[in-house]
C-alpha cells in the first residue's frame, strides 16, 4: 500500500476510534529522557488536531518540572520552527486550524514529540504528507543532539511504511 492509501485509511480509523481519555505512560516518556541527559531540557510539542494523541497533559507536567516547552509555528514559505510557549500564554489559529503560539522567540528543543498518522516496526512514520516534520528533523539532527517521540494510538502502527530519501526516522515511538 502506498503512502497516500494508509494515510487515508488511518485517518478514517482514528477518526472513529479515537479518544479524549487516553492516557500514554508519562513515566515511560521520562525514563527517554532520563537516559538522554540534556544541560538544557527545552521540549518541542504540538497542539492536538484532527484526532491526534492529545500530548496537553504531557507538556503540563513537563513543564512543572522546568522544561521548556516550544509549539511548531509554520510560516508563509511552509517552514516550521519551534517557538516558546506556557500554558499561561495564549494561542492563535494558523491558516491550517491549528494553534500556535504568539510567542517570536525560537527555540531549538532537544526533545520533539511528533504527531503522526501511521508508524511501522522500525519507527518510520507517515504524517499528513506536508514534510514539515522532515524537514525539521533533518535540519536539527545536522545542528544539535535531538530526540525524537512519536506518539500514536496502537492501532496506528502497520506493518511497513514504504520510505524515501526525505523520510526521517524516529528514535521512539509511544502508544497507548
Amino acid at each position: 500500500m502506498n503512502k497516500s492509501k494508509i494515510r487515508k485509511k488511518l485517518l478514517r480509523i482514528r477518526k472513529t476510534k479515537s479518544s479524549k481519555n487516553l492516557k500514554l505512560n508519562f513515566k515511560q516518556i521520562l525514563k527517554i529522557l532520563n537516559k538522554n541527559k540534556f544541560t538544557e531540557k527545552s521540549v518541542g510539542g504540538y497542539y492536538p488536531y484532527n484526532h491526534e494523541i492529545n500530548v496537553m497533559e504531557i507538556l503540563q507536567k513537563l513543564e512543572r518540572l522546568n522544561y521548556k516547552i516550544s509549539l511548531p509555528k509554520i510560516d508563509k514559505y511552509f517552514k516550521m520552527d519551534f517557538f516558546y510557549w506556557s500554558f499561561k500564554d495564549p494561542l492563535k489559529i494558523n491558516r491550517y486550524g491549528i494553534p500556535e503560539p504568539i510567542s517570536n522567540k525560537r527555540i531549538f528543543p532537544n526533545i520533539l514529540l511528533v504527531p503522526l498518522v501511521a508508524f511501522d516496526k522500525n519507527f518510520n512514520r507517515i504524517g499528513y504528507g506536508g514534510g514539515f516534520y522532515d524537514r525539521y528533523i533533518k535540519k536539527q539532527k545536522k545542528n544539535k543532539n535531538i530526540i525524537t517521540i512519536g506518539l500514536a494510538y496502537s492501532f496506528q502502527k502497520v506493518k511497513e511504511i514504504p520510505i524515501n530519501k526525505y523520510d526521517m526516522k524516529l528514535d521512539f515511538v509511544i502508544t497507548d
